[in-house]
């Protein structure tokens, strides 16, 4: 019996993967890390930060020639989900479409995330 194939822990649209090009090209650290941490109204929020090197544990995804590293404590909350970069007339941001979310803050700054399980 054969295994199935690892799903990808998150994919990037192709405006995520210009912004995320754009930022590293013009930064002095060569990896965007992704994970969750807990804060706000609704119990997590997503974090973005720099990374000069994928620390131990830490999962590589490599989507539309980007590389990105995911916090290990992150892959089961972020598992399936898809980043996006999203310009309107107030605000350019990153935006995830996450299918573990069931619930978000008014404001959209956190949300309630339940982690995938291997049935998923």
């Amino acid at each position: 019996m054969s295994r199935r194939p690892r799903p990808k822990i998150v994919t990037l649209t192709d405006a995520a993967a210009t912004r995320v090009q754009e930022i590293i090209a013009k930064g002095d650290k060569p990896y965007l890390r992704v994970g969750v941490v807990n804060g706000g109204c609704a119990g997590m929020e997503y974090k973005l930060d720099y990374a000069e090197a994928p620390e131990q544990f830490d999962e590589l995804v490599e989507d539309k020639g980007v590389r990105i590293l995911v916090k290990a404590d992150a892959v089961l909350f972020l598992l399936g989900s898809v980043i996006d970069y999203e310009t309107t007339r107030l605000a350019s941001k990153f935006v995830f479409r996450n299918p573990n979310q069931t619930d978000a803050c008014g404001c959209g700054e956190s949300v309630t995330i339940v982690p995938a399980t291997e049935e998923a």
